[in-house]
């Protein structure tokens, strides 16, 4: 039998960059010592109060078809939050709620972006994003951030990349996978090499209330951005609610239109029970979520700590996020060779750079969802891995 050339343009490295995650799932389950740190899943539970709204809302008999776009009460949460986090003046008839922000990002590229169409994209950038945009047909047109620059775009070099079939730029900020953050006066240049050749651009901030130095911007409250930026956010990291799988897009009321079309033809709306206890998400204060940010900070600080002296390896401070990137270039290895011999022969599980470009050649990422104590072991497991090796380079 024969399938779509869709089939095809959803594999590739993205795809396959899971392979040592899963291999270190299957390893734990027949007893092995393994530390996870390849997949950014928050180890911390949902807090109580939204876990008991669902409760409280399946009870009530809320497991009915809900509003496709999004029931009001939490498209007019999410467009409060957004205003006071943004200062862009938005309101509920400009947000779509969507499973998700990766279903967010492929519900934005099928109405945005049309066969043939190039987005700009930086590289390394997240493993699903060529996919994504694989999907609907457009060409990735990647703009390689450095490790020396700290992973952060050049207006300059977005610029250089622009053609007649440019439609759309994508970043992400904090960028996932390096955690670097772009201060003001990049984006206001980036705005107007969008406004000045008509180009959307999609906007994925999930990572924004993870945020550790700096000031988060979202692009779209500068002006002349919100007519042409979708916004893209979610639950899953500000809130350990990566199950629950409640993201949204704040976009031009005519895009937000389409994506409701997309919607209805896709999901046809996402669980009642589930957007009731994403307001309570929103609307209440939980001690929690601060708690939470302040442990990934700490705990983004103890690796930096813990790699700080470690010969072959060099930990980069990120601005947010939930992960760290290592270059491990010293030590004579790929990154895959490293992330293979360090799950291998020291029980920890990371993913390598290449799986997110080629810019990122070299260094692997590890997430930041372990508590203290196994954090700690996992780096002094890095560090004999890379001490290992570095003995090799000498005796050699």
């Amino acid at each position: 039998m024969r399938f779509s050339d869709l089939t095809q343009r959803i594999a590739g490295d993205g795809a396959a960059a899971w392979e040592i995650h899963y291999r270190a799932l299957a390893l734990q389950e027949q007893g092995k010592d393994i530390l996870l740190l390849s997949v950014g899943d928050p180890d911390f539970d949902t807090p109580v109060p939204i876990v008991q709204a669902a409760i409280d809302s399946l009870l009530a008999g809320n497991t009915h078809y809900a509003e496709v776009r999004g029931k009001r009460a939490l498209r007019e949460s999410i467009a409060k939050r957004h205003r006071q986090r943004s200062g862009q003046q938005v309101d509920a008839d400009q947000v779509v709620v969507l499973a998700g922000a990766q279903c967010a990002l492929f519900s934005v590229a099928q109405c945005v972006l049309n066969p043939g169409d190039e987005v700009i994209v930086a590289e390394p950038m997240y493993v699903t994003y060529e996919a994504v945009f694989g999907a609907r047909g457009a060409v990735v047109i990647p703009v390689p951030v450095r490790s020396e620059n700290g992973f952060r775009v050049l207006p300059e070099d977005v610029a250089a990349r622009i053609t007649p079939r440019t439609r759309a730029l994508a970043l992400n900020s904090p960028h996932n996978p390096s955690g670097a953050s772009l201060p003001r006066s990049t984006w206001q240049a980036l705005a107007e090499l969008c406004i000045a050749h008509d180009l959307w651009l999609i906007s994925d901030e999930v990572y924004s209330e993870l945020l550790f130095e700096g000031e988060h911007i979202s692009p779209a409250s500068l002006p002349g951005m919100a007519e042409r930026t979708a916004t893209l956010n979610s639950l899953s990291k500000s809130h350990a609610m990566t199950g629950w799988r409640v993201g949204w897009v704040v976009a031009p009321p005519s895009l937000a239109g389409h994506l409701e079309n997309l919607a209805l033809c896709m999901l046809y709306g996402s669980p009642d029970f589930i957007q009731d206890a994403a307001v309570v998400a929103l609307e209440t204060q939980l001690p929690e979520l601060e708690a939470m940010r302040q442990a990934y900070r700490q705990r983004r600080d103890l690796v930096c700590e813990c790699l700080a002296d470690c010969p072959g390896v060099r930990a980069l401070k990120p601005d947010g996020g939930m992960f760290v990137m290592v270059d491990i270039r010293e030590t004579g290895l790929s990154a895959q060779a490293f992330a293979d011999r360090l799950l291998d022969r020291h029980g920890v599980s990371v993913l390598a750079g290449e799986a997110f470009g080629p810019s990122a050649a070299g260094h692997i990422r590890l997430g930041l969802v372990l508590g203290t104590a196994p954090l700690r072991d996992a780096c002094q497991r890095i560090a004999r891995c890379a001490n290992e090796l570095m003995e090799i380079l000498v005796d050699a």
